[in-house]
């Protein structure tokens, strides 16, 4: 991590932090009514850690994120997309699952408030880190003004 970015460092670490929750999401125990984890849609009632909806395209879902930003980490350009890009995305999955939380038709995903305000926090949050941690180097890579 010597040569890394602070915004490489940053997508890293929430990349393995997708990935380690995409498998814990797989783990009975940690995942509670595992037995009622379905592929998808709001009649899984299986819940990560007792709190958040969960299904196993859910945690697929986690998988794959986590291995994106792990990857994307690997350039500063990368890095600063998979931040501000995924939290983009995942600001939309707060809409929408303040749109279709619950048990309407609609919702393919299964979340409750708990992810709402998750998604929200974690939204906000990759977007700040995307930009707060390549301000630096945007300036450095800024040529100087002519004198």
């Amino acid at each position: 991590m010597r040569d890394r970015s602070p915004v490489q460092t940053a997508a890293l670490l929430v990349g393995v932090v997708f990935l380690l929750v995409g498998i814990l999401g797989f783990i009975p125990g940690i995942t509670s009514h595992y037995s009622d984890l379905k592929f998808a849609g709001h009649n899984s009632d299986a819940k990560l850690l007792g709190i958040f909806d969960t299904s196993i395209l859910h945690n697929i879902v986690h998988l794959l994120f986590g291995v994106a930003g792990i990857a994307m980490s690997r350039s500063w350009e990368g890095a600063r997309s998979f931040l501000i890009g995924g939290g983009a995305i995942y600001l939309v999955l707060f809409v929408y699952g303040a749109i279709f939380h619950g048990e309407s038709g609609s919702n393919w995903i299964p979340v409750n408030w708990a992810d709402n305000i998750l998604h929200l926090a974690l939204g906000a949050g990759m977007i700040a880190m995307g930009y707060a941690l390549s301000k630096e180097m945007v300036r450095r890579d800024t040529p100087a003004p002519a004198v």
